[in-house]
């Protein structure tokens, strides 16, 4: 089962992922949207989750939290599981 397969904090405002089209060291991250986005955003219908592609781009993840706490993890080179548990981390409010 998925970890996303639930709402996620209200604490969290958006979702930010940041990857290269066809770079093999963002295969990970896109392997991770095709496999995730559907269910994370079933369960989050009103948050924000921004899919940003540009070459050259390393791959990144970024989380806005209320009153404007921004975090973010570098995913460059992991697997789409290594990916979802550093996203799972990061969406964890501290």
């Amino acid at each position: 089962m998925s970890s996303f397969a639930k709402a996620l904090s209200p604490a969290v405002r958006e979702i930010r992922i940041l990857c290269c089209q066809s770079g093999a060291a963002s295969a990970g991250t896109r392997q991770f949207i095709t496999s995730h986005y559907p269910t994370l955003k079933q369960h989050n219908p009103d948050l924000p989750i921004l899919i940003r592609e540009a070459k050259g781009t390393p791959a990144r993840i970024f989380a806005r939290f209320e009153r404007g706490l921004e975090k973010h993890v570098e995913v460059e080179g992991l697997s789409s599981s290594d990916v979802a548990s550093k996203i799972s981390q990061l969406l964890t409010v501290t």
